[in-house]
């Protein structure tokens, strides 16, 4: 034999009924082909058949599996090469032929010591043992690429696996096989696999040794009790163990290969039953030998192994009988529990595999997914068959019109030149009242013609109005080309220049006739500020005022896709939930690629029970943005509520490796990393000191420092501007004073005694650190810094979709995104998830319920000022004002801000306000109109000031307030004060009027405005 060439018959299972291929000549050992390697033999094969092996059905329904066993790692280390022969086997079945299954054999496994790691890529090689040429055992193109843990399908793909794969691939033994294995699975046998996956979840994949017996051993059927095996099953079937592949992925849209580390486990019948539903084991069991052996599978060597003669036939049935009363009986707790103890005890060698932390490396592969995933294409064509997409803003058009309106535009521009020109040369004489006959202006025309042309205005006037009559000869006379004859020429020359003269007529007319219309008033609040005046309406459950606020915004830019979510997400708080899909829509139809907006769709859809169309735009949200954890989040929320647990642990798991990448890329080098843990607790290098080597320091006690002041204020060039300096809108005499002798009580709140003080004040504010027994000097202590703080837990992707969720007021899928939560391993009942549930329970006004999240809330995390700006919140919205002023004043006392402060601001102002503290409210609504102006903030600093009796100052915030929304009542009230005050009549009529006509509901403050007016004696026309 020179040598052995292998073909690939798979086209036939792909429906071709003829092929030719050209193949490769292997040279087998001793051959004269491995004498000469530059000789190339090929040979010319051509198979065909009749007719095709499979139906057109069989083809479209059917798949191909492909089986990989690339190695068994770590394997324990009483296996070695020297002593009998041993056969290192794996085993799965699957079904082929509709339930009746096909057992996968992987025999001959090459045991190997540690010490370097098997190349990548390297060939797989064909199952088939009658292959003696060495170079014919590689599948052609087939190869084993690897890949990084963390992308695997596998049980050891976590970071703190990490070690135990590399050592296991690296220095432990192992067991190579890198053999594939295929089976064609028709249409009844998909249904059954896919059946399979999903009620089992697990597929078993065994594992053991068998010895390897000369053919003489076997053929004496008594002699095998003596020599050979041992004489009993138990004895031949050596290190007998499973390992569970979780073959569930399989059944996630459009995935057709899954690839892993699992462990390996020994094989005890009860919990392979329990984890996978089988009642047979492939090496042990008498009824898949036969199925093997009618197969083939089996060779001569195994065959003394794992196949019994007839007289042998009974141990076996005693097996099977004593394996189905233990799993009939598997209910009773005393029996289970004896019968584990048996199993382990018969399979002590299995347990080896657990403390050597045996793993193997699969995979399994299918021509076709079994769940298809539709296609980007089709989801997008989805989703605009149900929201067309906005047409294109109409283009400029450049016809006949536009070409007339140009010329109309550039005579009107000349005539004005011409005038203002003419106003030079003799507008002292209109003024001086010189009469002007026809022979005067005769005159001055000649002159003004005179001018024009010396001074080459009116060469520049001719070129400035012949780019319009070219558009006109081209767009509306549709000349384009030359004249044939002069005469053609002066025809349409006479035929433009009287049409072009009866223009100018109809421009200059209209120049003269009409009146230019006097421009729209500058808008003075921006779409941002609309937004933060409806939320505030919001806050205030104005909800008609908020409409009418985000309503402006839509009706200045329609096309802006943010004020139309923002509208929609306040119809959903509002159970508008009809005018918040509309508003949705709308958003998709102007951007079909806005994330955002594509996933509120679909949580309307989920909302209004349309379920197909949710599914449509949450897979199309994954599509756009495969990187989205939120989309992927969403997703599997949305199958959690179809109660499809297989897609669930698809979204969520896809989701988890995004936020596990994202970590990775944010974490610091660890240069970086080091360089933080040095960097001292100074605020910063100008305050860092030496003390010379003259003078000796006391010994000084953190105690003995004085604690810094902790103030809101800012530097002396960052203090708040004054009013008019702000908005330009009226003289500025705002002063800002500092509040009498309670700065420290406002600005700050003592914290309780047993918190440090030093660790509390270390993160709010640069503490200068002043020694009474020194002149100056400030101190850079000479000691290690202090060890960095315990890193925050990263959030969790639930928690990150609730965040987005409660901005557009989802709360349907809050709820369910917080059981999530709670019970994800990474998160839990922390501070932010009942920081969550207390929001969602004080928007329904279950004040109890709030009360009691907060608390918990509070336990957690003490020093967060979110907890205590909503402890303030259910405070206010209580009534209990007291207690509201405190957590509103702790909240602001924190360096770093709550999420909305500028609630927080607006509500202590008002507390202040209402407990007469006018020093205190005028500073913090200052604070508020520096970082997020509104009517409300100005309108709170034009209140305090008008009680402090700082008339001037209080004009100017509530013009200030005016400007922002004319139309608060309130603000024209406490104008009509200030007018009465200072003694202006009409302006207070004015302001009390408007005040009047809005409907100004406070009563107190209507009554104020009265005994004011009967003590001025002006302010109301009516008197």
């Amino acid at each position: 034999m020179l040598g052995q060439a292998v073909m690939d018959l798979l086209p036939l299972l792909e429906g071709l009924c003829e092929f030719s291929a050209t193949l490769p000549l292997y040279p087998v050992l001793g051959s004269p082909l491995e004498t000469r390697p530059d000789a190339k033999c090929v040979i010319n094969v051509t198979v065909s058949v009749q007719e095709s092996l499979l139906s057109l059905w069989q083809l479209s329904e059917g798949n191909l599996l492909r089986v990989t066993v690339e190695g068994v790692y770590s394997v324990p280390e009483s296996f070695l090469p020297t002593g009998p022969p041993q056969n290192y086997m794996i085993g799965l079945h699957v079904p082929a032929v509709g339930e009746k299954e096909c057992p996968f054999l992987f025999k001959n496994g090459v045991l190997k010591f540690g010490g370097e790691k098997e190349p990548l890529p390297r060939p797989k090689k064909w199952p088939v043992t009658n292959i003696l040429a060495p170079g014919g055992q590689n599948i052609p193109d087939s190869f084993i690429v690897g890949g990084a843990y963390e992308e695997e399908d596998g049980e050891l793909n976590t970071p703190e696996d990490r070690d135990l794969r590399i050592q296991g691939e690296t220095i432990k033994k192992r067991i190579m096989w890198d053999l594939e294995r295929r089976c064609y699975l028709d249409p009844l046998a998909v249904l059954c696999f896919r059946k399979r996956i999903a009620d089992c979840r697990y597929w078993p994949v065994e594992i053991t040794r068998v010895p390897i017996i000369t053919s003489t051993k076997t053929k004496g059927g008594k002699g095998d009790k003596g020599g050979g095996g041992g004489g009993g099953e138990e004895e031949q079937i050596s290190f007998h163990g499973v390992a569970y592949i979780n073959v569930v992925p399989l059944l996630y849209p459009g995935v057709k290969r899954i690839r892993g580390a699992f462990r390996v486990y020994p094989y005890l019948d009860n919990e392979v039953f329990e984890k996978t539903k089988c009642l047979f084991s492939l090496f042990r069991d008498i009824g898949h030998q036969a199925a093997m052996n009618k197969i083939g599978l089996l060779t001569p060597h195994t065959k003394g192994i794992l196949g019994k003669t007839a007289k042998e036939d009974k141990p076996p049935k005693e097996v099977i009988m004593r394996k189905a009363s233990n799993i009939a009986r598997r209910d009773t707790s005393d029996t289970t529990i004896i019968e584990a103890a048996v199993s382990i005890c018969q399979n002590i060698e299995g347990q080896q595999y657990i403390e050597s932390g045996t793993f193997i490396v699969i995979e399994f592969a299918l021509d076709k997914p079994l769940v298809p995933k539709r296609l980007p294409e089709e989801l997008a064509n989805r989703v605009k068959e149900m929201i067309p997409p906005r047409p294109q803003l109409p283009r400029r058009t450049a016809g006949a019109k536009k070409a007339v309106e140009d010329y109309h535009s550039q005579v009107t521009s000349i005539a004005e030149a011409i005038l203002d020109e003419y106003h030079e040369l003799f507008g002292r004489q209109l003024v001086e009242g010189y009469a002007i006959d026809s022979h005067t202006l005769e005159d001055q025309k000649c002159q003004l013609n005179y001018e024009l042309n010396s001074s080459g205005k009116y060469f520049a006037f001719k070129e400035q109005i012949k780019h319009a009559v070219v558009k006109i000869v081209r767009e509306k006379y549709l000349k384009t080309t030359a004249f044939e004859n002069l005469d053609q020429l002066q025809a349409f020359l006479s035929e433009l220049y009287v049409y072009l003269v009866d223009q100018m007529h109809v421009a200059l007319n209209q120049v003269l006739s009409q009146q230019t219309p006097s421009p729209p008033p500058p808008s003075f609040t921006t779409s941002e500020q609309l937004r933060l005046f409806a939320r505030e309406a919001e806050k205030n459950r104005d909800y008609n005022l908020a409409a009418t606020y985000y309503q402006e915004r839509l009706s200045r830019d329609r096309q802006d896709i943010q004020s139309w979510l923002d509208y929609g997400t306040f119809c959903l708080l509002t159970e508008n939930n009809l005018k918040a899909q509309e508003c949705f829509r709308e958003a998709v139809s102007l951007d079909p690629n806005h994330l955002p907006s594509i996933l509120l769709c679909g949580i309307m859809a989920v909302m209004l029970e349309n379920y197909e169309d949710a599914e449509v735009f949450f897979e199309d949200a994954t599509c756009l943005e495969p990187s989205s954890i939120l989309a992927w989040t969403i997703l599997g929320l949305f199958y959690d509520i179809q109660e499809n647990d297989i897609r669930v642990e698809m979204a969520f798991q896809k989701a988890f490796k995004l936020q596990k990448a994202s970590l990775q890329k944010e974490r610091p080098p660890p240069d970086v990393a080091d360089a933080v843990r040095k960097v001292s607790i100074c605020p910063s290098a100008a305050e860092v000191l030496s003390v010379s080597a003259e003078e000796e320091l006391p010994s000084v006690e953190v105690s003995d420092i004085p604690e810094p002041s902790i103030t809101i204020h800012r530097a002396e060039e960052e203090k708040i501007p004054k009013v008019a300096r702000k908005m330009s809108l009226a003289p500025s005499r705002l002063k800002l004073v500092p509040p009498k002798g309670e700065e420290e009580s406002f600005h700050r709140l003592h914290e309780e005694e047993g918190v440090p003080k030093m660790s509390r004040r270390a993160s709010m504010a640069p503490s200068r650190m002043k020694l009474s027994t020194m002149k100056e000097t400030r101190v850079a202590f000479e000691t290690e810094p202090p060890p960095l703080p315990p890193p925050q837990p990263p959030i969790t992707i639930f928690m990150e979709t609730i965040n987005f969720l409660m901005d557009v007021n989802a709360f349907q899928f809050v709820h369910r995104a917080l059981a999530h939560e709670l019970l994800c391993p990474q998160g839990g009942p922390s501070c932010d998830y009942y920081l969550v549930l207390a929001e969602t329970y004080m928007l329904k006004q279950e004040y109890s319920k709030t009360e009691e999240c907060l608390e918990m809330a509070v336990q957690i995390d003490y020093l967060n000022p979110e907890v205590w700006a909503q402890k303030g919140h259910l405070c206010y919205l209580t009534g209990d004002f007291a207690e509201a002023k405190a957590c509103y004043e702790r909240t602001i006392s924190f360096v770093t801000d709550a999420k909305d402060m500028h609630f927080v601001y607006l509500r202590l102002g008002s507390i202040y306000l209402e407990r007469k503290e006018y020093e205190k409210a005028k500073d913090i609504y200052l604070l508020a109109s520096k970082k997020s102006p509104s009517c409300l903030t100005w309108l709170g600093v034009g209140i305090a000031c008008y009680r402090l009796k700082e008339m001037a100052e209080a004009e100017d915030a509530l013009s200030e307030a005016n400007a922002l929304n004319n139309n608060n009542a309130e603000v024209w009230a406490y104008l009509a004060l200030v007018c009465m005050q200072g003694g202006r009549q009409l302006e207070a009529e004015q302001s009390y009027k408007y005040a009047v006509k809005l409907e100004l509901a406070n009563e107190e403050l209507l009554q104020e405005i009265h005994e004011v007016q009967l003590e001025v004696g002006f302010g109301d026309p009516s008197f």
